[in-house]
């Protein structure tokens, strides 16, 4: 009998092909010996193609997809809920791809499944995909050796939770002024794109001598009426170029991020958020028991700042060679006196992850207080940016009313 086969091998490629055997397990075992895990086999002659287009996985190749937060967080909180209530894992796993209406998530959990038939563990089978990141791979396989897989999922759910919570944070602060900004451009449009030109026609008629303030907004008017296409092109070039800079060239990002930790109010919540994952990250995978070095290369990996990593990865390099870490923190100043003196009393006492888990706690409380004190100083600041544009174009109208007045006068 013949079957069509997809499988990864030791490198995750995809390969695909047919095999001969008596059933489907004597094939699944053959291409186990050549190295090959197996994600779809089938009969040749038979059919799998999906019923209706409500079942096609329209998303490409599950394997590279990134899996959202949020599902994610679901997962293992379920998971962590059904085993802990005495459900094995393979039933556990069945119940979520019976519940779950994501096509592409559903179909990652029954290869994930169809592996853990095939005699592989569940860490194994997760590496398979990109959407799981590796510090959750690395603390369900300490779950996996201690037995304790419930309590792994926990703590994957606890390590989501609070990340998207920190994301949250993060975005919050930053689309507040950026939304105030925009609302400013759009304000100086129209004062100078509709409402001047119209005052402009009326001054010219009456032959008032304009003042300096007027001249110029009104040149300003001219420039945004005749030239809008030009200004539009040259916003999206800039912006073009920023993002390809940011993206592909690595000097520009470690610039950015060197910037974006120097920008009043808004860097130290960027600082913040980086040292609070680091923290909760570092100490959920040392308590897991993962050795010290694979658990900050991964916490180093999950800091969203460049440059915070950057740093990160200089205490892993001096801890690599023997330096503790609390005095290879003392050698870069992103890392706060506080944080290196608590680190040192984890490493003296042997509880660096309790250390670590109230230093976490503490940058979390730092960027709420940083965040609102965000929102608080934006109102008054962005109030008086607009009071003082609004101010500037009425008082360029009213100016030249003066001079109307005056040759009024001079008429009569």
């Amino acid at each position: 009998m013949k079957f069509k086969y997809v499988a990864m091998n030791a490198r995750n490629q995809k390969k695909e092909g047919a095999i001969e055997a008596e059933t489907q397990s004597q094939a699944i075992s053959i291409l186990r010996e050549k190295g090959l895990i197996v994600q779809e086999i089938s009969e040749a002659g038979g059919s799998d193609a999906p019923t209706s287009i409500w079942q096609m996985d329209l998303g490409g190749d599950v394997h590279n997809k990134k899996i959202k937060k949020k599902t994610l967080l679901m997962l293992f909180n379920q998971l962590g809920m059904m085993m802990k209530a005495g459900i094995n894992l393979s039933m556990s796993m069945q119940i979520m791809i019976d519940s779950e209406k994501d096509v592409s998530m559903q179909k990652i959990l029954k290869e994930i499944n169809e592996n853990l038939y095939n005699g592989f563990t569940l860490s194994q089978a997760m590496k398979n995909f990109a959407g799981f990141p590796g510090v959750y791979i690395s603390i369900i396989e300490a779950g996996e050796a201690n037995g304790r897989l419930d309590s792994a999922f926990q703590q994957c759910a606890l390590i989501c939770k609070k990340d998207i919570a920190l994301s949250g944070k993060l975005k919050s602060a930053l689309t507040y002024p950026i939304f105030l900004i925009v609302l400013v451009v759009a304000l100086v449009i129209i004062l100078c794109g509709f409402v001047l030109p119209t005052f402009k026609d009326t001054y010219g008629s009456m032959g008032a001598e304009l003042p300096g303030l007027t001249l110029a907004l009104m040149s300003f008017s001219d420039v945004l009426i005749g030239y809008w296409w030009l200004l539009i092109i040259i916003t999206a070039v800039i912006i073009f170029a920023v993002t390809t800079l940011k993206k592909n060239n690595e000097e520009f990002q470690m610039m950015m991020a060197k910037v974006s930790l120097k920008i009043p109010l808004i860097g130290p919540i960027i600082r913040q958020t980086s040292l609070a994952r680091f923290c909760r990250l570092m100490s959920t995978l040392t308590d897991a028991g993962i050795p010290i070095h694979r658990a900050m290369a991964l916490a180093r990996d999950a800091v969203p700042n460049i440059y915070v990593k950057e740093q990160v990865q200089a205490v892993l390099d001096d801890v690599q060679i023997g330096v503790t870490i609390n005095e290879a923190m003392s050698k870069h100043p992103v890392f706060d006196a506080i944080l290196v003196s608590m680190v040192r009393v984890g490493e003296e006492s042997g509880m660096l992850g309790d250390s670590l888990f109230k230093m976490a706690e503490l940058f979390e409380e730092q960027s709420d207080e940083s965040t609102q004190k965000l929102t608080d100083a934006m109102t008054p600041i962005m109030t008086v940016v607009i009071g003082g544009v609004v101010g500037t174009v009425v008082v360029a109208m009213i100016l030249p009313m003066f001079g109307i007045y005056s040759v009024i006068d001079t008429n009569t």
